[in-house]
Parts: structure tokens; sequence; C-alpha cells
């Protein structure tokens, strides 16, 4: 094995210098395979890329498209809540208000009937009073009557003659009552 040293050596080749022929099918592989790369899978990878890049933009767009939805959609709901809660605070004002409104009605109407009733009462008393005062001149005058023809003996059976001294005598009776009443 010396020796193919020694005879490489003597020819005069050098080891750090590679063959030209080895350099010229180098080079002609190299530039075969830049031709297909550049001609073929850079313009495959730049499409990919192209793709992605849209996808990621377009993507970025539809969620921001979809976040101002949302905050649309929010903002939406939020007003509509503002003004649900206006709603309710009208109606609750109304209900209120409508409230207190039967409640004076209710009022005025316990009122009414209660005066109502108070006047029936006291027409009601002085009718019993009336009719009371009636049935008292009857039977005083009656009394009065018998009591008169006791006394003088003599039957005072006349009944227009009795009635008009009883009326007489009431009257006279009921004038002192309200002298004294007056005093």
């Amino acid at each position: 094995m010396n020796e193919a040293v020694i005879l490489a050596a003597a020819e005069g080749a050098n080891p750090l210098l590679p063959n030209w022929w080895e350099i010229l099918v180098t080079v002609l592989g190299f530039a075969v395979l830049l031709f297909i790369v550049t001609k073929f899978v850079v313009p495959a990878f730049e499409k990919t890329y192209e793709e992605r890049s849209q996808a990621i933009e377009g993507g970025i767009a539809k969620a921001e498209a979809a976040q101002a939805e949302a905050n649309a959609a929010l903002e939406d709901y939020k007003q509509q809540l503002v003004d649900a809660r206006t709603e309710a605070n009208r109606i609750r004002e109304e209900a209120r208000a409508e409230g207190a409104q039967i409640l004076a009605e209710l009022k005025e109407k316990a009122a009414s009937e209660s005066a109502r009733i108070t006047e029936q009462a006291h027409a009601q008393i002085e009718a019993e009073r009336a009719s009371a005062v009636a049935s008292l001149r009857n039977e005083v005058g009656t009394l009065a009557t018998e009591l008169a023809g006791k006394i003088v003996g003599e039957s005072l059976a006349d009944d227009e003659r009795s009635a008009r001294v009883v009326d007489r005598f009431l009257a006279d009776l009921e004038s002192q009552q309200s002298a004294g009443a007056s005093n």
C-alpha cells in the first residue's frame, strides 16, 4: 500500500484538488437539481405559503368581524337591558299610581257607603222615634182619658174630644220642656 501512495505522489496529482471531470459532473448535477427546485419545488412552496398567509389573514379578518359582531350584539344586549329596565320601572310606577288611585277610589266608596249607612241609620232611628212618639201619644192619650174618666167619674168615650184634650196636654208639655231646656 505504500507503493500506491508513492506512485500517486510520483504522478504529480495533488490529493487536495479534485479531478476536473468530477467538478463538471457535480456542477451539472447541481444545475439540474437547482433548475428542478426553482421550476417545480419553489413555486409549490410559494403557493402553499400564499394559501396559508391568505388563510391566516382571512381567519384574522373573520375573527375581527366576529369580534365586531359580538361587540355589536353585546351593545345591543346592553341597550335592550337598559330599555327593559326602563320599561319595568315605568310599568312599576304606573302600577303604583294605579294602586294609589284604586285605593283612593275604595276609600271614597267606603266613606260614601259609610255616610249612606249612617244616614240610613239616622233615618231609621228618626222613623222609629216618630213611630214610638206616635205610639206613646196614643197610649198616653188612652191612659189619660181612662184616668180622667175615673177621676171625673164618667166615661169620656168621645174619641174626638179626648184626642183634642190629649193633644193639647202633650203640646203644653212639649212647650214646657222646650222652655225648660232653653233656660
